[in-house]
């Protein structure tokens, strides 16, 4: 009798966990390297620049693809790319392709130039990938990535609010924690 209550007690805990593990729940090692995977192959596309912006979500085998590109054929290779992962079954694309515009073209340059020119930013210019992105949408402006301060983060906006021509900005910036 007791034996059974054990096995019935351990049966009762392990199908929960291998559950999880299967769905994906975080602790998972499997989900843990999709992730990382995902993450290398997005920041190794070719034509992936300051004014990309693609996030992603991890759940189970499916991965979610979020963001904005200015490219069309961007978000064909980022999905290309993840879908040939091992252990991703599906990738649901919800990147938005900016539409094109001379004036947000124009924009983009004089924004990359403020940001990155200004001296106290210099320092993010340094590397392949810039860590402020610069998504500009018919002249309204998202900056997104990461800074090292609070500082910085407000630096960044003052100068995207500087540029003329700007409708609005939204400063998405996040500090990192270290």
């Amino acid at each position: 009798m007791k034996r059974s209550l054990m096995f019935l007690f351990v049966l009762a805990f392990a199908i929960p966990t291998a559950r999880a593990f299967a769905q994906g729940e975080p602790g998972n090692p499997a989900q843990a390297r999709i992730e990382k995977e995902v993450r290398h192959e997005l920041l190794m596309l070719p034509y992936f620049g300051v004014f990309d912006n693609i996030a992603f979500q991890v759940n189970g085998g499916t991965v979610t693809l979020l963001g904005q590109v200015v490219r069309p054929t961007l978000k064909s290779d980022a999905q290309n790319v993840v879908k040939r992962i091992e252990g991703v079954q599906q990738v649901d694309n919800k990147i938005d392709v900016l539409p094109p515009s001379p004036m947000d073209d124009r924009l983009r340059l004089q924004l990359f130039q403020a940001i990155y020119g200004y001296p106290a930013l210099q320092k993010y210019d340094l590397g392949v990938q810039k860590p402020i992105r610069i998504i500009v949408k018919s002249g309204h402006v998202t900056l997104e990535g990461v800074v090292d301060s609070e500082g910085d983060k407000n630096l960044a906006g003052i100068r995207a609010n500087g540029v003329p021509g700007i409708f609005s900005v939204t400063n998405n910036l996040r500090v990192n924690p270290s």
